[in-house]
């Protein structure tokens, strides 16, 4: 384990560096991490991978410095969500890979110019305290005089997957910015990411959450009075996607590395690692519906970079920021 850049980085990696040394960005957690690589390594052996991982926001703040300094380490990033992927498509530093194996999986779960691919789904639905509230089954039907002040929101300002969340419904006519509106209406007042909104459930101090699906679930099966309610108009969702960088040395590995991610093995081991799979012939994780009974909204990432500043604007007037 060594430190990598100023931003104080976990480097954990393979010690010999040669022509087939893979080098991996990801916000995946160390321990999910790890597994993951090791996994990789163990199907491509000659291949060593040298790894980092931080939060989204704190590995892309050390990438736009290399790409400053024009010395870009990573040959292939993982990461939370699809917007800063979809910065980084418009400005020309993902490489297209064409012939990577998406096979049947749903389109809204890869870019359509393939440069990025989804690995795994990760919803964001309606959490419930189960002593003190029932469960619904739509958006709106939290908009309710008997809920001010009872449901805890992740702030898109600080969450990715809450933002992630606000562009993709948004342009649901079923919900919209009338479903922000009515929550502040509710005296609701977003912040933080999902941990602390979990919590607020899970305590009773909030009767509803807006929150990350295996978040919930987990929570469920250590015994915490929440459940998690998958709305019939549809949830918002990231897929931890997979990119490779225009500046890849390693571009060939780098094929390979999403090749084994978008693989019946790769989303085999997203099962093991408790998340749903984009491969919908593969049995979820216990906890976790078929991805066939529940609607997915799709985001268009390119509008997404378009508009995220009127967006994060708009939200931020809402509620009186």
């Amino acid at each position: 384990m060594r430190l990598t850049t100023a931003l104080t980085l976990v480097l954990l990696s393979g010690t010999a560096v040669n022509a087939e040394t893979l080098t991996l960005y990801t916000s995946q957690s160390p321990e999910i991490a790890q597994q993951t690589v090791d996994a990789f390594q163990a199907k491509y052996p000659d291949i060593k991978v040298e790894w980092t991982r931080n939060g989204t926001s704190q590995l892309l703040n050390v990438l736009r410095a290399e790409i400053e300094a024009g010395d870009v380490k990573p040959d292939v990033l993982l990461v939370a969500d699809t917007i800063n992927l979809g910065q980084l498509k418009k400005e020309g530093r993902l490489m297209a890979y064409p012939q990577a194996p998406v096979g049947s999986y749903d389109k809204s779960t890869y870019d359509k110019d393939m440069t990025f691919f989804g690995t795994k789904i990760i919803s964001t639905g309606i959490a419930y305290n189960t002593e003190k509230a029932k469960p619904v089954e739509t958006w709106s039907a939290l908009l309710t005089e008997d809920n001010k002040g009872q449901i805890a929101v992740p702030s898109p300002l600080y969450s990715g997957a809450a933002l992630n969340h606000l562009h993709s419904v948004v342009n649901v006519p079923s919900i919209g910015w009338e479903f922000y509106e009515g929550l502040a209406k509710l005296d609701i007042a977003p912040e933080g990411g999902n941990g602390p909104a979990l919590k607020a459930v899970a305590s009773g101090l909030a009767k509803y959450g807006i929150i990350a699906d295996a978040d919930v679930i987990r929570a469920k099966a250590k015994g915490s009075p929440v459940d998690l309610i998958f709305p019939k108009d549809g949830v918002s969702f990231i897929t931890e996607p997979v990119a490779i960088m225009s500046t890849a040395k390693n571009a060939d590995g780098a094929k390979k590395f999403i090749d084994f991610l978008l693989s019946k093995e790769g989303q085999e081991l997203v099962v093991t690692q408790g998340n749903l799979p984009i491969d919908p012939s593969i049995t979820p994780p216990a906890g976790f519906p078929k991805l066939s009974d529940i609607k997915l909204l799709p985001m268009d990432a390119d509008n997404a970079v378009a508009t995220d500043k009127e967006t994060r604007e708009k939200f931020t007037k809402i509620f009186g920021g």
